[in-house]
């Protein structure tokens, strides 16, 4: 049985106001903290590897049910420096490419859960 993924998709957008010399995607790898940081309190599961697809870059989440998946992937893009217009896709392990699924944009309205 497939289980539920949830991608999220974020414009790849260099963070304004750094230093020419500063890594230009610092918001990437403060969603992995927060997302890892989530695994290890057991209330979701890092799927895969996140990597950049075209104009976007994407993070994989599994391990709950859609609702959870949903506001964890909520709270991850409206972290400091993240870019604006991020949504996630829900889709299962058994896609057979990312990107395919329900189109949900972030943040998600987590009042109806």
């Amino acid at each position: 049985m497939a289980s539920t993924v949830v991608e999220i998709h974020v414009p790849l957008r260099e963070t304004p106001g750094l230093a020419a010399t500063d890594y230009p995607f610092p918001w990437i790898d403060e969603i992995e903290e927060f997302l890892y940081d989530l695994e290890l309190q057991g209330q979701i599961k890092v799927f895969d590897d996140g990597e950049q697809d075209g104009e976007v870059y994407v993070f994989f989440i599994a391990g709950a049910d859609e609702e959870t998946l949903l506001l964890a992937a909520s709270l991850a893009v409206t972290r400091d420096r993240v870019p604006a217009d991020a949504f996630a896709m829900i889709t299962d392990d058994e896609a057979p490419e990312f990107g395919l699924g329900h189109r949900i944009d972030l943040p998600w309205a987590w009042s109806r859960v």
